[in-house]
């Protein structure tokens, strides 16, 4: 289909557009013709005549494109990384590396040997740190808000030199277990442990001293701070869960279970609720979930036993009564 293209007089077009809508750019002869939008001239163009009925398109596009590597995952830009305020510099300067394939690249697209000859070894250290923290963060599903924070951290203790001869990896796992601490979102040293090369022993020995380097300080944890993901990992009903909550938090004022762990209290409080419950759960089950073994479980409950009848809430629909619940 060919297109002609006549000059009109600027008069003209400006009366002819004065007869629709002044929102609405159309030909004034094919109102309804779907216009081709010209990017390269910047021209509105009618599909049926050809008339431009307008000169001033913008493309809202890439200004550029990029033709890298797909395998090497490479893709540069010109405005170089986000900005990163924990590292020195803010993240601004630019590294090029004369490295070829795709072996002689890390992850960020650097040159590996000139990663090494440019680089402080504080920033190294950092961006090590931050993706290990990035990495665990990732495996138990924790938010970006909680990285950030232990990001901080660590920023802060690496700065004041505070925990010298101390394995990094084992400072950035006691600067996660302290952000969920810190964000509301307690996490157990043994699921830390469990995304982390390190020991229970060292990341507890680093918590307390970044706890005393920087002054600060984390709320004590409370059986109620575990036990909606615990009833929730156990497929537990909210009528379970709710009479757990209540059975731990009476045992706790009651002072039944003096010296117990809230975990252990929590693991107890899910096994009562859930045998007198028609979602019943072992000891095994619940033991797997919290992090606790199954004796401690039982030692917690023994001392619940006793108390039973004054630990449910009084509308909790037993399927099982309580002097039928297992005795040990």
């Amino acid at each position: 289909m060919l297109f002609c293209f006549g000059v009109y007089p600027v008069e003209h077009k400006m009366a002819s557009s004065s007869r629709f809508d002044a929102n609405t750019v159309c030909c004034y002869a094919h109102p309804e013709a779907p216009l081709i939008e010209d990017y390269r001239a910047g021209d509105q163009i009618c599909s049926e005549c050809g008339l431009v009925v307008g000169d001033r398109v913008i493309d809202v596009g890439s200004e550029w494109r990029t033709f890298s590597n797909e395998k090497s995952g490479v893709d540069p830009s010109r405005v170089g990384g986000p900005e990163n305020p924990l590292l020195n510099g803010s993240d601004l300067s630019t590294m090029i590396g004369p490295g070829r394939g795709d072996a002689s690249f890390d992850s960020f697209g650097v040159s590996k040997y000139q990663n090494r000859r440019t680089m402080s070894s504080s920033d190294r250290t950092l961006i090590n740190a931050f993706r290990e923290i990035n990495n665990m963060a990732d495996r138990i599903n924790l938010p970006k808000t909680i990285v950030d924070r232990a990001n901080n951290l660590f920023k802060q203790v690496h700065d004041g030199k505070n925990l010298k001869g101390r394995a990094n990896d084992a400072i950035a796992s006691a600067c996660l277990y302290i952000a969920c601490r810190q964000e509301g979102v307690p996490r157990t040293f043994k699921e830390i442990c469990a995304v982390s090369k390190i020991s229970k022993k060292e990341i507890g020995r680093c918590f307390k001293l970044i706890l005393k380097a920087l002054e600060t300080s984390v709320d004590l944890i409370t059986t109620g701070d575990f036990m909606s993901r615990f009833c929730s990992n156990l497929g537990l009903p909210n009528l379970v869960q709710r009479a757990a909550t209540h059975i731990a938090r009476k045992a706790v004022e009651l002072d039944i279970v003096p010296g117990r762990s809230p975990i252990s209290v929590a693991a107890a409080a899910i096994y009562m609720a859930s045998q007198a419950s028609e979602d019943k759960r072992t000891q095994k089950d619940i033991g797997d979930i919290a992090g606790v073994a199954d004796v401690t479980i039982r030692q917690s409950y023994k001392l619940m036993y006793p108390h039973a009848a004054k630990l449910f809430p009084d509308d909790f629909k037993f399927a099982t009564p309580i002097d039928q619940l297992p005795m040990m």
